[in-house]
């Protein structure tokens, strides 16, 4: 079964959220889809997709680890975790949808089969600067969201510094949490906290914004919460300092989307830096490597629970994983997107009481519907979808700003 062709397609029905969907085609009709969406580098992704177009056309579709290898070692030199393993994760994630309606059979069972009957989700209220009202809003939804069968959310209550003691506000900035802005964000918690009981799973996501006084300030502030984790509390290239906020608070950690392959994984699953992680199927090296990073962290008794705030495809990938996954807690969702999903694939999701059941639909048990796929195709890498405010085309036709 060799492959013929791959075609990649921005679309983006949800304004400032492009997705990459990537179809891959055989010899023998059966096609697959994956996708690899980053809101920031679509451009350079499609761009890489036509480099691995040259690289994989031709080879049999149904060796999906020769060809995951053959891709990771081809790039090597741009190092293989992140852009590279996000072009892996959307071919790897079509070539599986292609051998499960080969052999007729969703992919979980091809993993294994399932060690659950339904794949448990959490998701996500407004954050603190999505100017979506204040504390008594997020209270407000975060109730609405447990009335609706969910029993585990995730918000970020951190204000961002800003003002003219603010200091540098490009975007590698390491942020400061003050006192002001450690206050508001409890004010937050403990409005969500009173709206859905004292057993309601909530997480706390700092975005890899912080410098570790502010995230062991904010830690502690927030113990009282009894959160499930705080994830990302500080950037995520280092380990020593992720050490010593591990080594100084009592919530437990998660970080992950920034990671990339089992490699990324290693040391921080290793020396336990971590109480959970939450590998993106989309980036992190598609199906076959989300699998190989959760059997590692199984190893030491931490729990995976996979990033997941793309597209449906991206949800669909991931779920298959998480059937099989004996160590998950749970999987990422934005409920308030599942409405739009409908209209992208078909069948949509069996979504019931806060979690996905499963189909015995082969493959990943979904389709594009390429009619809604392309009336929202977009252009890789516009102004109006990169938010690039206040910016001037230079000479060479790059943004600047």
């Amino acid at each position: 079964m060799k492959i013929t062709n791959i075609t990649p397609y921005v679309s983006m029905p949800i304004e400032g959220l492009p997705w990459i969907f990537v179809e891959v085609e055989t010899d023998e009709g059966i096609t697959g889809v994956g996708e690899c969406s980053d809101y920031r580098s679509t451009g350079l992704l499609v761009k890489g997709l036509e480099w691995i177009k040259r690289e994989i056309v031709g080879q049999d579709a149904r060796n999906i680890e020769n060809i995951w290898q053959t891709i990771f070692h081809t790039f090597d030199d741009l190092n293989g975790r992140g852009y590279v393993s996000h072009l892996i994760s959307a071919i790897d994630i079509a070539l599986w949808d292609i051998k499960g309606k080969a052999l007729g059979a969703p992919i979980y069972q091809l993993l294994g089969g399932p060690v659950r009957e339904r794949v448990p989700l959490y998701t996500h209220v407004q954050d603190w600067n999505s100017e979506a009202g204040g504390p008594d809003a997020a209270a407000k939804a975060a109730l609405a969201t447990k009335n609706a069968g969910y029993q585990a959310i995730k918000t970020d209550p951190f204000p961002t510094q800003s003002g003219p003691d603010a200091g540098f506000s490009g975007p590698a900035e390491v942020e400061r949490l003050t006192p002001e802005n450690i206050r508001k964000s409890v004010e937050w918690m403990d409005a969500i906290r009173g709206a859905v009981g004292p057993d309601f799973e909530l997480m706390v996501d700092a975005h890899a914004r912080f410098d570790v006084a502010s995230a062991i300030e904010a830690a502690r502030a927030l113990e009282h919460i009894n959160l499930i984790w705080l994830e990302e509390p500080i950037h995520v290239e280092n380990h020593n300092a992720l050490r010593q906020v591990r080594e100084n608070v009592r919530v437990p950690l998660c970080i992950g989307e920034r990671h990339f392959t089992r490699w990324d994984y290693n040391e921080i699953l290793n020396t336990r830096l971590v109480d959970y992680i939450m590998p993106d199927v989309a980036w992190c090296g598609g199906i076959s490597e989300l699998r190989r990073i959760a059997a590692m962290a199984e190893v030491q008794f931490i729990r995976i629970s996979p990033h997941d705030a793309l597209g449906p495809v991206s949800i669909a990938a991931g779920f298959q994983v998480c059937m099989t996954t004996p160590n998950l807690y749970r999987q990422e969702c934005l409920h308030t997107w599942f409405d739009t999903f409908e209209q992208m694939i078909n069948p949509m999701f069996d979504v019931r009481d806060g979690s996905i059941y499963p189909s015995e639909l082969p493959g990943l048990g979904i389709e594009l519907n390429m009619d809604t796929v392309q009336r929202y195709l977009v252009e890789p890498d516009t102004r109006e979808y990169l938010n690039i405010d206040n910016a001037e085309e230079d000479a060479t036709g790059k943004w600047i700003r």
